[in-house]
């Protein structure tokens, strides 16, 4: 079976009433590959904004597996030191990744994030060392458009992660770096300039489909009316 554990912040575990994108590439799998899968984790919960805490189980549409890696507030920083026993505990095949806005946004500028990502990949790979990665960049924010400063933050890290994913890709442990969508729109793909409404889950859930079809076969190219 494959085993897929997506890892994120806050756009990837997702507040009480979401589907999140990890439902929407759970769809497109479903419909597309051809073998036994699931979406596994540490974690299972939705983020609660009225508690403040991710305590909520209240997906809009709890049929699938919700396990996961992710975080609200919790970035490259968070999340190098937790991977190791999540991966030894749950045994993924493949890493599907977004992280790093709030690293930039709140505790480490671009070159130390860019090393903790680096510590992240050894962290996976040390647990498992044939491990295959998806890691997709950070799409600038709301916060980036109106903050010339913070928007070149987001820039080096993206161009520092990109080098990282050639330094570090390796044939027995896979390393790939998806594309941000072409069509992404802050003002039309998020509800709030950054967390991802229904149209910009289907295009975070294709980032990731893209990848892994194009690179290794996995599924078939998206298709949100699909899914």
């Amino acid at each position: 079976m494959l085993r897929l554990m997506p890892v994120g912040d806050s756009m990837t575990i997702g507040s009480t009433g979401d589907h999140t994108w990890r439902y929407r590439l759970w769809q497109h799998l479903c419909a597309t590959y051809g073998g036994p899968f699931t979406l596994v984790g540490p974690r299972e919960t939705l983020y609660d904004k009225a508690a403040d805490a991710p305590t909520s189980h209240a997906y809009a549409d709890p049929d699938f597996p919700c396990g996961h890696l992710a975080g609200w507030g919790e970035g490259w920083l968070h999340m190098a030191p937790l991977i190791g026993e999540a991966m030894r505990e749950r045994r993924p095949d493949v890493l599907l990744v977004s992280l790093g806005l709030i690293d930039l946004g709140f505790y480490t500028d671009a070159e130390q994030t860019a090393r903790n990502a680096r510590a992240f990949v050894a962290a996976a790979r040390e647990a498992d060392p044939a491990v295959r990665m998806v890691v997709l960049p950070v799409i600038p924010n709301i916060r980036a458009a109106a903050d010339e400063l913070f928007a070149h933050q987001v820039a080096r890290f993206n161009d520092l992660l990109a080098k990282a994913v050639a330094d570090l890709d390796e044939p027995a442990s896979p390393l790939l770096l998806a594309s941000i969508p072409e069509s992404y729109d802050i003002h039309t793909d998020t509800y709030d300039g950054t967390h991802p409404n229904p149209s910009g889950e289907h295009k975070l859930a294709g980032a990731f489909a893209g990848a892994m079809w194009g690179a290794w076969g996995i599924g078939h190219p998206y298709a949100p009316g699909r899914s």
